[in-house]
């Protein structure tokens, strides 16, 4: 019973692909998002990686919708909607660290002191 139920895991299908790889993909995607948050100092690159791993969200969104249900295209909306609010998240993310550039000269996370108590 077990080998069946791992066997039909392995064959949840979106559109003509497994599931598991989308899920693989944005698994790895996040993963490389969050070591690039927890390691990197430089504040644009925490940027990068939280969009990466937002990307990653959105790409398990899609998959998802379009494993329970592949005639509508709700999930879709959905992840275009995402990707225009973090567009809109990055731009202001970007003009904080340029702001705090002009006035530190640094774009080092260590030195940033004007958000600590």
């Amino acid at each position: 019973m077990a080998i069946g139920t791992i066997a039909s895991f392995f064959v949840l299908t979106v559109g003509q692909e497994p599931l598991v790889r989308y899920l693989t993909l944005a698994a790895v995607l996040f993963s490389i998002g969050m070591y690039g948050m927890v390691v990197s100092r430089n504040a644009v690159r925490v940027l990068m990686s939280i969009e990466l791993m937002l990307n990653a969200v959105n790409l398990n969104l899609v998959a998802f919708a379009r494993y329970i249900d592949p005639i509508h295209l709700r999930g879709q909306v959905f992840a275009v909607f995402i990707l225009t609010v973090a567009a809109a998240e990055a731009a202001v993310g970007l003009a904080i660290v340029l702001a705090i550039y002009r006035n530190t000269a640094t774009v080092d996370m260590e030195r940033f002191k004007l958000l600590k108590w």
